[in-house]
């Protein structure tokens, strides 16, 4: 079972209907369920994709190193694409992570749909509720 919260799914959803016709990818990040101030009637250590991190961020230092810097390493669990004229389905040309959510148009929930390793889809449940504020 994944989990994410509506916030993250609409926001995603929006990015992949903003860039069509290209493809929209964006890596995802987690927080651990205890962390939430709502009890969300999971075990407090099951990760809730929260957040994302934007493809474009750091754009140009990436150009000047060749590296990614605006993603922290280790920080994403899991990876959003979004197939435009595809399938909703995992493909070979994703960039690949553990834990893959696909979207195809129309740009709904009912058109999201969770992923494993080897491309084999797994339940998911939308978390009505807040990840709590991070500081710096």
């Amino acid at each position: 079972m994944a989990y994410i919260t509506r916030g993250l799914t609409t926001a995603l959803l929006e990015f992949a209907e903003e860039a069509e016709p290209e493809r929209f990818s964006a890596g995802l990040g987690t927080t651990p369920a205890g962390e939430f101030e709502s009890d969300l009637a999971i075990s407090p250590d099951t990760p809730v994709y929260t957040h994302f991190y934007h493809p474009d961020a750091g754009r140009s230092v990436n150009a000047v190193f060749g590296m990614d810097f605006s993603t922290p390493a280790s920080r994403t669990e899991g990876r959003f694409v979004s197939h435009p004229q595809g399938e909703l389905k995992v493909e070979l040309t994703d960039d690949l992570h553990a834990t893959m959510f696909v979207a195809v148009p129309p740009w709904g929930v009912e058109r999201l749909a969770v992923f494993g390793r080897r491309g084999t889809r797994q339940p998911l449940e939308i978390v009505e509720a807040e990840p709590p504020v991070e500081t710096l």
